[in-house]
């Protein structure tokens, strides 16, 4: 009896080992998961469970531009949420803790996934740079867009009487209808991301 028992655990061990050397080479990897405060998993970048695209908006609690913005980000993620877009709100401040974040999502009413990228992997793998910015990413891993919401700000301190580019919006409709998306990376003006 003992030694089916050893040999089950043996065999289970080699199925996971398997397992997870499959789920890695797919793209299922620890790498870029998507977890959110919560602890709920959406699967990874390279791998959506839900959705045509992941949509990360790069955020810091303090940022003034970033926290501007955020109506417009909860109207963008309502309008595309149906047509296939996933967003999320990847805080990039190392020293953000949970409680901050719960506190600034309440701030700003927010109702999307959170998640703390205190290792900065997501910020690296979109190339980010400023509190604001955003990125898409196909439902297979491949950046389709990186830059700025809209043209709402000129340059630091500068913003417009009037938003006359909607970047990505513009992005979001094109990937909505097939078609290729025509300025996939554009300059975001926001705090930059601290280190």
């Amino acid at each position: 009896m003992r030694t089916k028992r050893i040999e089950l655990v043996v065999s289970a061990l080699i199925l996971y080992a398997g397992w997870a050397t499959a789920m890695g080479a797919a793209g299922f990897g620890e790498e870029h998961l998507l977890r959110d405060i919560d602890g709920v998993i959406y699967g990874t970048i390279e791998r959506m469970t839900h959705g045509k695209w992941t949509v990360l908006f790069f955020l810091t609690t303090d940022c003034p531009i970033a926290n501007q913005y955020a109506p417009e980000i909860q109207r963008i993620c309502n309008d595309y949420s149906p047509k296939g877009a996933q967003c999320f709100l990847v805080y990039v401040d190392p020293s953000t803790t949970t409680a901050a974040v719960r506190k600034h999502l309440k701030e700003y009413n927010y109702t999307l996934p959170a998640i703390l990228d205190s290792d900065h992997k997501l910020v690296k793998l979109a190339g980010a740079t400023v509190s604001s910015e955003v990125a898409v990413f196909s439902d297979t891993g491949q950046l389709q867009y990186r830059g700025r919401i809209n043209n709402f700000y000129a340059g630091l301190g500068a913003p417009r009487q009037r938003v006359t580019q909607h970047d990505l919006r513009d992005a979001l409709d094109a990937l909505s209808t097939g078609r290729r998306v025509l300025a996939p990376s554009t300059q975001a003006f926001g705090c930059f991301i601290p280190e």
